[in-house]
């Protein structure tokens, strides 16, 4: 048996609190985390392909994407912390199965995080050169490559059947070398390809919301035909979402988990995860003339409960393909009141200094001349 032992200390918390921790934070990280991984790559190929419009949009996205980073990447931490609370016995054996991928994800990702920065400073002094044009491509790359490695890592946590062979295959002298992937996992490649697909919805999304908050200094014909480009664009990942969707749940989905999101009462909450996208989109549809800060706002908040609805399904389906090994509300607790407090009001603060940031540059993109 691979799955780790139990803790001898328990739960530092109860469960409910790390779970709920667990699917808010990664919410919250989706949000910042999809501009970069389906955004970057989007605006780069409609810079290179489109007009003046397109690369005035493109321009603006990728600008922002410094301090989108920086948030996104502070906001990760959380689900990431509970989840190897919560999921120990899982987590760490998974991880060690694929070491070397797992930890190049920090030097990719440094990679990635230079690149954009390198591409960014190009476009501010109106000089892309070869090097900064290629090095936004680079970022591109890197960050599509980080979301394979996080699929794996995920998909094969849950994969525990598939972990004896695995080591076999990739151990020496019965210590695991690190390099195993989960590319044999029928769920792997639907599930990569969905988040990609979702990722484009709120790339959609963060262009209506930048064209009704931040775009003050833009002019008319730019802001309806930025408009018009998110609607193209949600579309296409409401597309993509719902093929690759259908693929990961009747064509590459266990039978037993399968029925078990396909029955009452989880079918509810299935179904509101394929449906959700449809309203953001209906916002985004219906206002393509023209956008006030209320209906970019409402847009925002509709595409931030589709990414709510999506991970509380992705950890019933998680805890269903668990069940079998372990059962992670069965864990004794012993809680520590002293963490929990300092998490609490580190969390709140830190939402607060985000929530100002995003005051701060909406003030700013209404001076002309800070355009």
């Amino acid at each position: 048996m691979f799955v780790g032992p139990d803790n001898p200390l328990g739960y530092p918390a109860p469960y409910w609190f790390l779970v709920l921790f667990k699917v808010l934070g990664f919410t919250l990280h989706m949000v910042p985390m999809h501009l970069w991984y389906a955004g970057l790559i989007s605006m780069l190929l409609l810079r290179a392909t489109g007009g003046e419009q397109a690369k005035r949009l493109s321009q603006r996205l990728v600008n922002a994407l410094p301090l989108v980073i920086a948030m996104g990447i502070n906001l990760g931490i959380v689900p990431l912390l509970f989840t190897q609370v919560a999921y120990y016995k899982a987590f760490y054996p998974a991880t060690i199965l694929m070491a070397w991928p797992w930890f190049s994800v920090i030097a990719l990702l440094m990679v990635a995080y230079y690149g954009v920065y390198i591409y960014v400073i190009g476009l501010r002094k109106g000089e892309l050169s070869l090097l900064r044009g290629a090095s936004g491509w680079v970022a591109a790359l890197m960050f599509v490559i980080i979301g394979f490695w996080f699929a794996n890592s995920f998909s094969l946590m849950t994969n525990v059947g598939a972990w004896g062979a695995l080591w076999e295959a990739n151990s020496f002298a019965g210590a695991a070398t690190g390099t195993a992937l989960n590319t044999a996992d029928a769920t792997l490649w639907p599930r990569w390809l969905m988040m990609f697909g979702l990722a484009l919805t709120t790339s959609a999304a963060y262009v209506v919301v930048d064209t009704g908050f931040f775009a003050g200094g833009e002019s008319e014909d730019y802001k309806r035909w930025a408009l018009g480009m998110a609607f193209r664009l949600y579309t296409l990942g409401i597309i993509w979402f719902g093929a690759t969707g259908s693929w990961y749940i009747f064509g590459a989905l266990a039978a037993e988990n399968r029925a078990l999101l396909l029955s009452m009462p989880a079918l509810i909450l299935t179904a509101l995860t394929a449906l959700a996208p449809g309203l953001p989109w209906l916002l985004i549809l219906t206002g393509r003339g023209g956008v006030t800060r209320g209906r970019a706002l409402l847009t925002g908040l509709a595409q931030f409960g589709v990414l709510a609805v999506n991970a509380v399904s992705r950890q019933i389906l998680q805890n269903a393909e668990l069940a079998p090994f372990m059962d992670v509300t069965a864990e004794p607790v012993s809680v520590q009141w002293s963490p929990m407090i300092l998490f609490l009001v580190l969390f709140v603060v830190g939402l607060g200094v985000v929530a100002w940031i995003i005051s701060q540059v909406v003030k700013a993109s209404q001076q002309p001349a800070a355009s």
